[in-house]
Order: C-alpha cells, then structure tokens, then sequence
C-alpha cells in the first residue's frame, strides 16, 4: 500500500507538471496564431521584426522549450530515482528483502545503489538466518520433549516394575540434560555470533590447554577403551583462553563419540612459520565430501550421524576459529577422520 501511494504521488506531480505544459503551448499558439494574422494583414516584415511584442513571444517560446527540456532532464535525474529509492524503501519496512536499485553506472547514485543493496542483501540473510534457526531449533527441541512427555505418562502407571521405573527416570534425565545443552550451546553460539571484535586475547600455550581438555573427558575415552597418541612439543599462540576451551573440548568430544571401541585417538601440534596446526584425528564414521562444508551449518547432521548430538558444536567451533583469523578443515577417507584449526601465533 505503501509503495502505491508514492507512486501515485509522484504520478500527480507529472500529471501537474505535464497539464502545465500542454496549457502553456496552447496559449503560446493561440497568441503565435493572431499575430500572425494580424502580422500578415497589416503590418510588414521590417516592422514584425522591430515589434516588440514578436521579441517577447519568442522569449516565451525559447523559455517554454528550456523549461520543459529542464523539467525532462530534473525529472529523469532527480524525480524518477527518488521514487524508485521510495519505493525501495518501503518494500524494506514491509518485509520485501529481495527488492535491489538500480540508479546508475557511476558517481552518488551508483554508491547509493550499492550500499542499498547491501544492506537489503544483509537484511535477506538475516531473515533467512532467523528462520532456518527458529525451524531448526523448534525441531530439534520437539524430539526431546515428546520424548519426555510419552515417559512421564508411563510413569503415571502405579504398576510398572522398579526396574521400568528406573530406567524411564534415567532416559528422562538424559533427554533434559540434553536440551540443557542445547540451550547452552545455541546462547553460546548467539553471542559468538554477534561479535566482530575479539577480546581478552593472551598468549597461550595451546599444548597445555589441550591436554587439560583431554584430562576432563578422560571418563568417555576410558569408557571406549581409546589408546590416545598425544606426543607433541609445546606451542603457543594467542586466542582467548575460553573460547578456544570451548573448541577443544567440542572436537574432542566429537572424536570419541564417533570412535570405533579400541581404536587410536590421535593428536597432533605442528609449528609452520607463524601458524600453529592442530590435528585430531579419530577412527570410526566417515563423513563424506559433499558434507564436509554442511557439517559446520547450524542444526546440519549427516545421515550417518543423525543419532547423536545436535548439530551445533562444529558451528560454535567454526565462528570461533574464524573470529581468530584462523581456518578449519575436514578430511575424512576410509574410517579416518581428521579435524585440522590452524591458528596464528601472532594476530596482527
């Protein structure tokens, strides 16, 4: 509604604008027509010419041609591209996003253009964004929940055996434990995301820092009788201590949930000129090419892995490595899969 009432505005205005002229002719031809006339009849050439009633129409006739010329040339250059900028306009406040200017090849409206398109593309990928999170997140929340709803009504049953009871009650607590981090990651990931400028960086020794992560989930790699390979040298860069703690123990939780029972879990530290690879390499599920980008996505879990977690570690791991200007990659072939951050030592 919005963007047709400015349309008709403007239309007003060039109805108003184009009346005038007409108008203006009309009474430029009508005077042109009697003096002509009258010209013809009575008077002579030498004397039209000295006339200056002929010097004033001619003055109106050049004025009106310059007028209308000028008017042509403010309304292509100015008028038009208002309204088309109106109109941008109000198809962003209506939700439009898709809608792109195109004002000009070159100078202030070509930077305008520009910068409205951006920022429609900004605000297309933002809603996109906002919906793919609240679907995904909507779905990965409903599993849990019925889940817990179905075992709740079966608890209600006075009759149902202890050991039914019990084992109702622990699948409950792992399905609340479950949302509970889920809702902890998708705020984690939320603020992550949010910010642009990185804070509170030190220099650290990453080797050090890993190994208190593998410390701390020393229980799951036990419980799959894991042979850890963790021979490395120290090495250093800077990050911020928490978030990178946050990557540690996401990939390293990841290895050894998709390790194979009694297989190596391998970690490798190596140095080259101011960067710092790190390599964790685990024996099991193989991730195929096609999804080695798609498992860093929000909510994304590949076929093979569907069962297990929720599809937000790698996206936390991800912005996180990034918003450090460093890289993460995936090779996965034959059972072996390696996660490879690479991270430099000195940001500058």
């Amino acid at each position: 509604m919005k963007n047709k009432k400015a349309y008709k505005g403007w239309t007003k205005l060039g109805f108003i604008l184009a009346s005038a002229g007409v108008l203006a002719v009309a009474l430029l031809l009508v005077v042109l027509i009697e003096f002509l006339i009258l010209a013809v009849g009575i008077v002579g050439r030498d004397e039209i010419l000295n006339s200056g009633v002929f010097w004033v129409l001619i003055f109106a006739l050049v004025s009106m041609i310059i007028g209308l010329t000028m008017a042509t040339i403010i309304g292509r250059l100015f008028i038009n591209p208002f309204n088309k900028i109106i109109n941008g306009l109000h198809n962003l406040s209506d939700g439009d996003f898709s809608c792109r200017l195109e004002l000009g090849k070159k100078g202030v409206m070509r930077e305008f253009s520009d910068t409205f398109n951006t920022l429609a593309s900004e605000l297309e990928r933002t809603e996109i964004l906002r919906s793919d999170f609240v679907n995904g997140f909507s779905h990965e929340l409903k599993t849990p929940i019925a889940s817990v709803s179905s075992l709740v009504h079966l608890l209600k049953n006075e009759d149902l055996p202890k050991e039914k009871r019990q084992k109702y009650l622990e699948v409950i607590e792992e399905e609340i434990n479950r949302i509970s981090g889920m809702t902890t990651n998708i705020l984690n990931l939320s603020k992550i995301e949010t910010q642009n400028i990185l804070t509170d960086t030190a220099k650290i020794n990453v080797s050090e820092q890993i190994r208190t992560c593998v410390l701390m989930l020393e229980k799951l790699w036990e419980k799959k009788n894991l042979n850890l390979v963790v021979d490395f040298d120290e090495h250093y860069a800077t990050i911020n201590e928490d978030m990178f703690k946050q990557v540690w123990l996401n990939l390293l939780d990841n290895a050894i949930k998709f390790s194979d029972p009694n297989t190596d879990l391998k970690i490798e530290i190596l140095s080259e000129g101011n960067e710092v690879k790190v390599g964790i390499t685990n024996h099991g599920v193989t991730i195929d090419k096609e999804d080695y980008d798609k498992i860093f996505q929000k909510f994304y879990r590949a076929d093979k892995i569907k069962k297990d977690g929720n599809g937000i570690g790698l996206s936390i791991v991800k912005h996180i490595v990034e918003l450090h200007g460093g890289k993460i990659t995936v090779d996965s072939e034959k059972g072996e899969t390696t996660f490879t951050v690479t991270l430099l030592k000195k940001i500058s």
